[in-house]
């Protein structure tokens, strides 16, 4: 999401979290480097963030194709 200044909105892990986003900082890793998962922004040192934009169309993404997806009947 944009806020109104044109700047992007930065989510952190903890919002990744919030939006139940909660695999390990492994598995972010190996998704990133697969083109699986937005790319980290990396702010100094260790601290690193998402641009919020990208994890929530990330998020619509994986809803539309759960809708296209048919899975196993039990």
């Amino acid at each position: 999401m944009d806020i109104s200044n044109g700047q992007k909105v930065l989510a952190t892990r903890a919002d990744l979290r919030r939006l139940g986003i909660t695999v390990s900082n492994s598995t972010l890793l190996r998704w990133e480097a697969r083109g699986r998962f937005p790319r980290r922004a990396r702010l100094a040192g260790t601290s690193v963030t998402w641009f919020l934009h990208e994890i929530e169309q990330w998020l619509a993404e994986r809803a539309e194709e759960r809708s296209r997806h048919q899975y196993a009947e039990f």
